[in-house]
């Protein structure tokens, strides 16, 4: 609500006579008027609050208005200052500027000086009233900002971090809509996970399965995956939307993170058995690529982001059949990544809701560890790519088809020539 009450000003004049003339007149115009006929009576009649606005002349017995000017403006609160002299000089009005006045009046008693003067203090008080309202606003602001940002914290531990980016900088919006995408999804589960629960307290099973859970979403949010859902102990997560960097690289992305996935659970496999569990988990992984449905399902007011298709049913069940500690990739994967993955294509395997038997390969490791190990030679460049599995190949018969490409290479540059 606006502040309708009479503006309570103090005049610091050592002149009594004109201090009561300008206070009548002030006060004709709705102003109530306080005087203080020194510099240090003033400071302390405004250090002692209640004071509105404050008229201040230049030329005093005890202190120039200077003076107390920048005592005034030293206080915690101080009140907006209308600085009065009587010369024309410049320079004082600008010195009072810069110490903080917020406007002044040249003394001419005979002329509109009180006038002037009421005017100027109205006007300094309505600015003071409207920074204030300033002020309280963008501190209300500041707050109310404070409170969304811990709420957004709060709610991007529900949403992926894709997800929850996406929403809040606006590129998608929260609405039931849905589209066909070339998703590339991941589906890992732990073997055996009630026979190793049957051991095991409700505190260190939640304990063990959070800490689980945690470490892999590290490097599911290190390698780029969106994270749908926690299913008990399953992950469902799939590369491709919000954010994609095409089929092959989203392919090769999701094997790249499910072997580093079996990597840490073997650490923390050890890690467990030194703290006395006995059968400790183990992860198995399917890895599918295809065309999905993607976006925000449910109702209304109550919506989920996911997946849904037969590739997440395919990657759901090669994972079943991927055994403890393997990683099993559709055939769609495998054309994708088979440049950077080592893998053995297995039987087929006949998976409900599918009328033919489902090609998939056993993912052994990745081409540049089998380099760093000495079990594979890798060069490429551009238009140039050399890949020699060391442990696969066959040594005559790699050298033979090394020095037969060289000859063709040989005769190919002759004739260029």
């Amino acid at each position: 609500m606006p502040d309708t009450r009479p503006v309570r000003v103090l005049y610091i004049e050592d002149d009594e006579g004109l201090a009561h003339l300008v206070k009548k007149g002030l006060e004709r115009r709705g102003l109530l008027v306080d005087i203080a006929n020194r510099g240090q009576l003033g400071l302390e009649r405004v250090t002692a609050g209640g004071i509105d606005v404050v008229a201040l002349d230049h030329y005093m017995a005890d202190q120039d208005g200077l003076v107390t000017l920048e005592a005034i403006q030293k206080l915690p609160e101080p009140p907006p200052v209308v600085y009065v002299t009587g010369t024309d000089d410049s320079r004082i009005a600008v010195a009072a500027l810069k110490l903080g006045a917020a406007d002044y009046v040249i003394k001419e008693v005979q002329g509109d000086f009180i006038a002037q003067l009421s005017a100027a203090l109205n006007s300094a008080r309505r600015m003071q009233a409207m920074r204030q309202a300033r002020e309280t606003a963008e501190l209300e602001v500041r707050q109310k900002n404070k409170e969304l940002e811990a709420l957004s914290k709060k709610l991007s531990k529900y949403l992926a971090s894709q997800v929850y980016r996406s929403i809040f900088s606006g590129e998608q919006n929260v609405e039931l809509a849905s589209s066909r995408k070339k998703l590339t999804v991941f589906f890992s589960d732990l073997v055996d996970f009630t026979g190793t629960t049957e051991h095991l307290e409700s505190e260190e099973l939640t304990n063990l399965l959070n800490h689980y859970l945690t470490e892999m979403a590290k490097i599911a949010n290190a390698y780029g995956a969106t994270i749908d859902k926690y299913i008990g102990d399953a992950v469902l997560a799939f590369f491709g939307d919000p954010e994609s960097r095409g089929y092959q690289e989203d392919a090769r992305a999701c094997v790249r993170m499910a072997v580093a996935m079996q990597r840490r659970m073997e650490e923390l496999r050890d890690e467990w058995r030194a703290f006395g569990i006995e059968r400790p988990f183990a992860l198995r992984i399917g890895i599918n690529t295809g065309f999905c449905t993607v976006g925000n399902f449910g109702s209304e007011d109550r919506m989920d982001y996911t997946i849904i298709g037969n590739v997440v049913n395919g990657a759901s069940r090669l994972q079943v059949s991927a055994g403890s500690g393997g990683i099993l990739i559709g055939h769609e994967t495998y054309a994708l990544v088979k440049d950077e993955v080592v893998a053995e294509e297995r039987p087929a395997i006949t998976a409900k809701g599918f009328a033919e038997p489902v090609r998939c390969y056993q993912v052994q490791g990745l081409y540049d560890d089998q380099v760093e190990q000495g079990n594979a030679i890798r060069e490429e460049s551009e238009g140039f790519r050399l890949l020699i599995d060391l442990e696969k190949a066959e040594r005559n018969e790699a050298i033979g088809k090394l020095e037969a490409a060289l000859s063709r290479l040989k005769a190919t540059a002759w004739d260029l020539n």
